[in-house]
C-alpha cells in the first residue's frame, strides 16, 4: 500500500490531529493534508483554530467542541461521523485528548463503532520532559492539579513517594502557589524543570530544586504557560530510617529531636515520600494498640 492509499482520508472517521504549540512550521504534512481533506473540523476555539487555517489557505467548516459543549456537540459529531463524514479534532495546541475534553469524544466515537486515527505531532509534556535533564526512562503525567487547595495538597501527597518523574501544567497565576504546595509535599531539595513558551522565540526552561524555584517565582512574576517536571523520588538506600517501622520513625523524632507528635509525622511523611494523613493513621494506631 502507497503512503496515498495510507493516508486517504476514510468517510466516518475521527482524526485526532495534532497542531503546533508555539512554532506553526511544525506542522505536519499529513496534519495539512487531514485538515484540507477532512469534511469538517471540530475546534476548541474557531477563533484560535481559523488562524491557524488561514495560514495554511485551508477553508473547512468549524464546529466548536469545548469543555462546557462537549456533551451536545461530542452527539453532533458523533451523528455527522454516523452519516457518513469524516471529522479532524484539534485542541488550541498540541495533542488533542490530552489533557482535553477530545478524551470523552474519543470515549463516544470507540463506544460506538467509529474509528477513530491519530495524526501525531506536537505534544508540550513529551517536549517538556526531553529538555527536563531528569529521568525520561519512566515517567507519569498529572497535567493540571485539579480541585482546590485541599484536594491538589492531598494528590500530591499520594504522589511524594513516585519514583517516576511526575509531568504537571500549571498556569502562571497560580505557579508560585503549586510551587509551595510541591516543595512541601516532595521536599524543598527535590529536582524540577520548569519549561515556558515551549517551542516560541522566548522558550525557556528553568532548572531548580523546587526550594529554589520557591524562591525564584516570588521574585520573578511567571510568564506564559508552564510545563513542570519533577524529579522522582530516589531511593532511601542507607538512610538513617530504613530499618525503622513507621512508629519508630515518628517516635525518633519526637524522643530524639523533640519534635511533636504532628511536626514528627509531618517529617517521617517526607523522610518516606508517603501522605502525612496515612502516617499519621499507622502512628495513631500503634499508640492505640
Amino acid at each position: 500500500m502507497s503512503d496515498t492509499e495510507k493516508n486517504k482520508i476514510l468517510p466516518s472517521t475521527l482524526y485526532l490531529v495534532a497542531t503546533p504549540i508555539g512554532n506553526l512550521d511544525d506542522m505536519t504534512f499529513r496534519a495539512v493534508k487531514t485538515l484540507t481533506e477532512c469534511d469538517f473540523i471540530a475546534a476548541e476555539d474557531t477563533r484560535v483554530t481559523a488562524k491557524l487555517l488561514s495560514a495554511y489557505e485551508i477553508k473547512k467548516p468549524l464546529v466548536t467542541y469545548e469543555e462546557h459543549t462537549k456533551r451536545s456537540a461530542g452527539e453532533m459529531i458523533l451523528s455527522r461521523l454516523k452519516n457518513g463524514e469524516s471529522c479532524a479534532l484539534v485542541t488550541d495546541a498540541g495533542t488533542p485528548a490530552i489533557s482535553d475534553p477530545g478524551e470523552d469524544l474519543v470515549r463516544l466515537c470507540a463506544e460506538n463503532g467509529i474509528n477513530v486515527v491519530a495524526v501525531p505531532g506536537a505534544c508540550a509534556a513529551v517536549n517538556a520532559l526531553a529538555l527536563s535533564g531528569l529521568s525520561t526512562r519512566r515517567f507519569v503525567f498529572e497535567g493540571f492539579l485539579e480541585g482546590k487547595d485541599n484536594a491538589k495538597k492531598e494528590r500530591l501527597n499520594t504522589l511524594a513517594g513516585e519514583d517516576r518523574s511526575i509531568i504537571f501544567y500549571e498556569a502562571p497565576h497560580r505557579l508560585a502557589e503549586t510551587v509551595a504546595m510541591m516543595a512541601d509535599a516532595f521536599g524543598r531539595d527535590r529536582k524540577a524543570a520548569f519549561c515556558r513558551e515551549l517551542t516560541k522565540r522566548n522558550e525557556e526552561v528553568l532548572r531548580f530544586t523546587l526550594g529554589d524555584a520557591l524562591t525564584h517565582f516570588e521574585k520573578t512574576e511567571p510568564r506564559g504557560e508552564f510545563v513542570i517536571v519533577v524529579d522522582g523520588r530516589k531511593d532511601s538506600g542507607d538512610a538513617f530510617w530504613v530499618n525503622m517501622t513507621l512508629p519508630e520513625h515518628v517516635l525518633y523524632y519526637v524522643d530524639k529531636m523533640g519534635l511533636d507528635k504532628m511536626s514528627a509525622v509531618k517529617a517521617a511523611a517526607k523522610d518516606r515520600g508517603l501522605p502525612k494523613n496515612a502516617v499519621y493513621k499507622e502512628f495513631l494506631n500503634h499508640e492505640n494498640k
